[in-house]
């Protein structure tokens, strides 16, 4: 039996780091199983979910050259069919919302907020060069 991308199979947890567990397939081949595909949710630890000699169902997800086998556990888990949620786009439209897309109004805001940053920052340098030069400048001599 060869290790197939897609394919689902039992292992066992022989190994865990900050950044992932190891996990032992069939046939003795092992593969790794990264800290990101261990739960939808977030992971901090990865001993929080796995201990070594765990029985997991993994996912196989990639095969590289070299043989190294990248596994998932969440992906492996079985989900049940997603409610039908209206998407972000299906929201209601507000009276104080222009008729630009969500997205232009996002970058508009967006450059409206890095003006005002660079007018402050241009501002604040000017009030420094003042006092740098009340106080004689850089480098200058003190008396």
């Amino acid at each position: 039996m060869s290790i197939e991308v897609g394919s689902k199979l039992e292992g066992k947890v022989t190994g865990i780091t900050h950044f992932g567990a190891f996990v032992e397939l069939p046939e003795g081949v092992t593969g790794l199983v990264h800290i990101s595909e261990i739960a939808d949710n977030y992971v901090k630890d990865v001993n929080e979910f796995l201990k070594i000699n765990d029985k997991v169902t993994v996912k196989v997800i990639n095969v590289e050259k070299d043989g190294k086998i990248g596994l998932s556990i969440r992906k492996a888990q079985d989900r049940p069919a997603r409610e039908n949620k209206p998407s972000k786009s299906a929201k209601p439209h507000h009276s104080g919302d222009s008729d630009r897309p969500r997205s232009r109004r996002r970058s508009a805001s967006f450059e409206d907020l890095m003006n005002r940053f660079q007018k402050d920052s241009e501002d604040r340098l000017t009030t420094l060069k003042k006092q740098d030069s009340k106080r004689g400048g850089r480098g200058g001599r003190r008396s």
